[in-house]
This record gives structure tokens, C-alpha cells and sequence, in this order.
């Protein structure tokens, strides 16, 4: 099924408008999510707004947001308090800045989207930008949802990439964390160089479709086994590692490289086999 916008307007850069599309770059049907069942009739679970002051339930046309200023009290704030100061949607990507890609910090990175040309209009000028901003990121601000967001943008094959960014006070630093005050600030230079060694027995390009979500996959058999009225068999717990002398244990893990170099290449992994619940997701997203 192909992916739809979820909001239109222009990208802007001083005196050049570029009308886009913006796309989600994620799918949240890839990872299982569950309900709330009542386990004697296995029916779903409903919440209810509850006022315990005045012991009743409430509707939604008598319920307010508030604002903890104090220790149990409040500010409450109409929808119309807050209309007063919500950014308005001008449906415009205004970038400010550039720099090169690698000076934004991952840390600020949040939700990842797609800028796509509007319209056949737009694709030259939407292809010329991509081109000029290879290595380079634009950082400005958009508002949609209700919020002014700050993002990056920067190109990505045949379309750009806009991230949301949080902002810099919303970053923890880590002086904040007391276990940091038992790192040692010289080490031994030894055990480094054997470290580096062991790293760089390991250093190859990055392949992340090396790393499949093995939960997610025992979730899904065991679900489909659940189906089925099958018995679902619990794998042997891996050992816990035992904690052992760095250098020990760094001169083993060489030779654990060299023995892995030596072994011959993988045979590729079978396709795997399609579940119900995969079925079940796929005719979901067709209707």
C-alpha cells in the first residue's frame, strides 16, 4: 500500500519556495502491540475519565488541561487559552541555517519524515535543492500538530529527510549521573592497545539487516502457536556472563577473532516463513 502525506505546505529557503509533501519514514505496524483483556472472558478492557472528588465519571466536554505548578495543585487551561499562544500552521518549512551533516548531534534527533516534490511543478527545483544540500543539513522550524517543531533536513537517495529535533534544554548531561564519579581518568595504555586490537577485528561496514528483532520473531511464533492450540516451548536462559580479569578476557576475545576469520562465509538464511499474524496485518493495511 503506498505511504500517504500526512501534511502538505512549501519548503523555504530566503527567497525560494518549494511546495512538498511530507511522508512518515517509520513503520509502527513492523513491532506487535497489545491490548488489555479481561483474562475470565478474554474481552477488551475500557478505561473510563474518573473524578474521584466528585466519585463519578466524567465527558470529554467537562474535562480541562492542567498544569502542576505546586505539589498537587493546578492551573486549569481552556482550549481557547492555549489557541492564544499555539503557533499558527503557515504549512511552511522555513530553513535558517546549514551546516554540514555530521555537526547536528544524534541526541536531538527525534521522528524521522520524508520531503517528497508536490506535483511534477515541483520535482526540478525540489531535485536541485537535494543536490546542492549533499553533506549538508538545513536546520529551521515548522509548525504542524499544534506545535512549532525545530528540524533538520538533509538529502537521502531520491528524497530528503526531515527530522524533529529536541531541543537543547531537553537534553540530560551526563554529570548528572553519580556513577560517572568512579571512572578512572588515566588507564593503562596496554589494555587499550589490546582493546583496539579486538575492536578492529570486528570492524567491517555496517549491515543493521544483520540484526533481526529476535523478540519480535518469538513473540510472533508464539502467538501464531497460541492460534493454533499449540504448546509453547520456552528456550534455555543463556548463561549470565561472569565478570573476569580485562586483560584475560581481552587476549580471548583475539582469539575468538582470529577463529571467526578463519571459519567460511555463512550460507544465506532462509526467507522466513510468512505468519498469521503477518497475514492478518496485511489485509488489515489492504482495507
Amino acid at each position: 500500500m503506498p505511504a500517504r502525506p500526512l501534511w502538505k505546505g512549501h519548503l523555504r529557503l530566503s527567497l525560494v519556495t518549494i511546495p512538498v509533501r511530507v511522508y512518515p519514514a517509520t513503520n509502527p505496524q513492523a513491532t506487535i502491540h497489545f491490548h488489555q483483556l479481561h483474562r475470565e472472558c478474554e474481552t477488551r478492557i475500557q478505561y473510563k475519565k474518573w473524578c474521584p472528588h466528585h466519585k463519578r465519571e466524567v465527558t470529554n466536554d467537562e474535562i480541562v488541561k492542567g498544569y502542576e505548578f505546586e505539589r498537587g495543585r493546578y492551573v486549569a487551561l481552556e482550549d481557547q487559552d492555549i489557541a492564544k499562544v499555539r503557533p499558527e500552521s503557515t504549512k511552511v518549512i522555513h530553513l535558517r541555517q546549514f551546516s554540514s551533516a555530521d555537526a547536528i548531534d544524534p541526541m536531538l534527533m527525534e521522528q524521522p519524515y520524508y520531503l517528497a516534490p508536490d506535483g511534477k511543478v515541483a520535482a526540478e527545483s525540489f531535485a536541485v535543492m537535494r543536490e546542492a544540500l549533499k553533506g549538508m543539513a538545513g536546520v529551521g522550524t515548522v509548525a504542524f500538530h499544534g506545535r512549532e517543531h525545530l528540524v533538520a533536513i538533509e538529502p537521502r537517495d531520491k528524497v530528503l529527510i526531515m527530522f524533529t529535533l529536541r531541543r537543547q534544554n531537553e537534553i540530560r548531561q551526563p554529570d548528572s549521573i553519580s556513577a560517572i564519579d568512579a571512572i578512572p581518568s588515566k588507564v593503562r595504555a596496554d589494555e587499550v592497545a589490546l582493546a583496539k586490537k579486538v575492536i578492529g577485528g570486528f570492524e567491517r561496514t555496517i549491515d543493521f539487516t544483520q540484526y533481526p528483532d529476535t523478540y519480535e520473531d518469538a513473540l510472533r511464533k508464539m502467538i501464531d502457536a497460541k492460534i493454533e492450540g499449540e504448546d509453547i516451548v520456552t528456550p534455555a536462559a543463556e548463561p549470565q556472563p561472569r565478570v573476569v580479569n580485562l586483560m584475560d578476557a581481552l587476549r580471548k576475545s583475539l582469539n575468538e577473532v582470529a577463529k571467526e576469520r578463519k571459519r567460511p562465509a555463512r550460507a544465506a538464511t532462509t526467507k522466513p516463513r510468512r505468519t498469521k499474524i503477518a497475514k492478518f496485518a496485511a489485509r488489515k493495511r489492504a482495507s
